[in-house]
């Protein structure tokens, strides 16, 4: 194992020493745990975040779309025919 040194304020340390009492585990353990659930969420997004962005991609669902779908079908197979001849010759429209 790795040793380390850190600094917490009185408050933090309170809270490290109360936790470790209640759950019977060394204070090092407490904070290995803490680690470890902090690394498992971080990145991901928060409830209110997911709900946020769903309505966003529910409200653009609903929007008309901006091109026909001759368009669009013209678009993808302008795209395959690109990929399998090794590139767009011209931009995008």
């Amino acid at each position: 194992m790795a040793k380390f040194t850190f600094v917490f304020d009185e408050q933090t340390a309170r809270t490290l020493r109360a936790t470790a009492a209640r759950l019977r585990k060394s204070q090092s353990l407490v904070v290995r745990e803490a680690v470890a659930e902090y690394a498992a969420h971080a990145g991901r997004l928060t409830e209110s975040e997911r709900r946020r962005m769903l309505t966003t991609i529910d409200s653009l669902q609903r929007q008309p779309s901006s091109r026909s779908a001759d368009a669009v079908r013209a678009e993808i197979r302008a795209v395959r025919k690109a990929r399998r001849q090794g590139g767009r010759q011209r931009s995008a429209e």
